[in-house]
């Protein structure tokens, strides 16, 4: 059996997020996609399901695997299953195995409002209008759609990002006028950029590979110009348009639309298991500045959110 998710959690940074990568990775850590096994082998009770589910169904829903309400419990077995104990005849020791195994896709979907409190190896910890915290899982297939939207200051530029911006460069890659406005994107996986040609106005899609001291440049996988250097203004604004978890910030607000569950072996006040994550950076004004009441609302989620997730329960 191959269990989900194969990441490596590192708890560094700030307390709050070491007590989300803690508390998410044991939470994922519950959640297997299903055994990986040859067409002869003995029948395992132990396991979630002898046959994986596809991630998207026929009709276009997506379906997930065995959640276990406790990972302790199913580790347990299948230990000793792989030992050669516990074959699947002593009902005091199946039956709590049945119950400890929750099937995701009998929960029905809702759609939840809230806002972003912290993101952590592929999940995020939201708060509801009710001020639960609810943890989001996003799908270990990546079909689980996000869509982050919204106008940021130009300096949130990492390297790394794809940016789309409209300017005219030299034949040097160089541009020729300090640009004001961008996109931050998120293309499709078979998309290719059109070629930059020199002295042209056009539309330039690139990775970032750095940005410092307003001098921004980038790498355009086609053509024979491919190193772009670009001045960008001070009071420069950039558009997200985008589907990268990573640009997702604590106080962001967000629409989910997915399954929930608050019984036994959730985390926090219940586990979203995510179908679909809108999520909506906070206003802009024209002067480039985030508002100030999303600012301090921000930094109140980030405060509070440490008491309330550590206290969630952690098998």
């Amino acid at each position: 059996m191959l269990p989900f998710p194969l990441f490596v959690f590192t708890a560094t940074g700030s307390p709050l997020m070491k007590i989300i990568l803690f508390t998410l990775s044991t939470v994922i850590s519950c959640f297997v996609c299903g055994p990986i096994q040859g067409q002869n082998s003995a029948y395992n009770p132990y396991a979630d399901s002898q046959d994986s589910l596809p991630p998207i169904a026929a009709d276009g829903t997506i379906q997930w695997g065995t959640f276990y309400k406790s990972s302790a419990i199913q580790k347990s077995y299948e230990r000793l299953w792989n030992q050669g104990a516990c074959r699947g005849t002593n009902k005091a020791i199946t039956i709590p195995v049945e119950q400890n195994k929750l099937d995701v896709n009998k929960i029905p979907e809702s759609q939840y409002t809230g806002t972003v409190r912290g993101t952590a190896g592929g999940a995020m910890a939201i708060s509801d209008p009710h001020e639960k915290t609810l943890v989001v899982l996003f799908h270990p297939a990546g079909v689980t759609s996000l869509s982050i939207t919204g106008r940021v200051p130009a300096d949130i530029l990492r390297t790394g990002m794809i940016v789309r911006v409209l300017a005219q460069v030299a034949h040097n890659g160089k541009g020729s006028e300090p640009i004001r406005t961008l996109d931050i994107v998120t293309p499709s996986k078979t998309f290719k950029p059109d070629p930059v040609e020199a002295d042209r106005l056009g539309s330039i899609v690139g990775v970032v590979t750095q940005f410092k001291n307003g001098v921004l440049l980038l790498r355009v996988n086609s053509g024979t110009i491919r190193r772009i250097s670009l001045s960008v203004a001070s009071d420069a604004v950039a558009n997200i348009e985008a589907a990268d978890l990573a640009l997702v910030s604590p106080g962001d607000s967000v629409t989910v639309k997915g399954r929930l569950w608050a019984g036994e072996g959730s985390t926090a006040d219940g586990i979203l298991f995510a179908s679909t994550v809108v999520v909506t950076k906070p206003v802009l004004e024209k002067s480039g500045n985030i508002l100030p009441q999303k600012v301090s609302a921000a930094k109140k989620l980030s405060k509070s959110v440490v008491a309330e997730i550590s206290a969630a329960t952690i098998d």
